[in-house]
């Protein structure tokens, strides 16, 4: 579907929320002022507006997503952070106010680090991904408050002089069942990676293997949390629990989220 915005002409806002209305944009006039505020040229911005049109996610025609309000570059096959894993951060920082040592695994663009880092301020931050184009998506965005960003599966890829030492561990694992990836809005199946998405056979494979190998990187009364389902929280909790950590559950209805944090005693 065109846009129908000729790209030698300077789109007016009008157009463009016509033309994103028309593809089905539920926000037309939220995604024209960020599309408009993006670009540098007309034809830049007919281009996105094409681009959104022929179904990318806007985050990756506009080059970043919002995160407790820092600006987080994204890319073509990266996982764009959801506004509801702000909960994630938030749930984080008031069970440890004062980490000194903060790890953001299954980081993706290193969203979550980054925010963690910024509220912080003064940390050591490491972020971790098995994907090498999250890698290279979160190594910008984690450089900007200080950190480093780390490839491998889990903690494989962490400086073993981590180990004891981690105040608040984020791992914002995959949790979707396998059989239900194909339910995902189509944004997700055809631009996100498989691997940031399919938590195996009930969801929870990654995160079963976080809670086995976290306390072994926790400092004493450091924290692990992970993001999870609504029918997922039981077993979730279990495997924290069943490590010897300390789980509780933290529900925001509003943003529909489930944090299960995980505390070494």
């Amino acid at each position: 579907m065109s846009s129908s915005v000729p790209p030698s002409v300077p789109p007016s806002r009008d157009a463009l929320v016509t033309a994103l209305r028309t593809a089905g944009c539920v926000f037309a006039e939220d995604e024209a002022g960020l599309i408009l505020a993006t670009a540098r040229t007309p034809a830049e911005a007919a281009a996105m507006v094409e681009r959104r049109v022929a179904g990318l996610p806007l985050e990756l025609v506009v080059g970043w997503a919002e995160f407790r309000g820092l600006r987080i570059a994204v890319a073509p096959g990266v996982f764009v952070p959801r506004r509801r894993t702000e909960f994630l951060v938030e749930q984080a920082l008031e069970r440890a106010p004062r980490a000194a040592v903060v790890v953001d695994l299954c980081c993706g663009s290193g969203a979550v680090g980054a925010a963690l880092a910024h509220a912080l301020g003064d940390v050591e931050l490491h972020a971790s991904d098995i994907d090498p184009a999250a890698v290279r998506c979160a190594r910008g965005n984690v450089a900007a408050v200080g950190g480093q960003v780390h490839q491998g599966d889990l903690f494989e890829a962490l400086p073993v002089a981590l180990r004891g030492r981690v105040g608040i561990l984020a791992a914002n694992v995959p949790y979707v069942p396998s059989d239900e990836i194909g339910l995902l809005p189509q944004e997700a199946r055809d631009h996100e990676p498989l691997v940031a998405l399919d938590g195996g056979t009930d969801g929870l494979d990654v995160l079963r293997r976080v809670a086995a190998e976290a306390p072994r990187w926790l400092a004493p009364g450091g924290c692990v949390l992970v993001e999870t389902s609504r029918h997922q929280v039981p077993a979730a909790v279990e495997a924290f629990a069943r490590t010897g950590l300390a789980a509780r559950l933290a529900v925001s209805e509003e943003r529909y989220a489930h944090v299960v944090t995980g505390v070494r005693q």
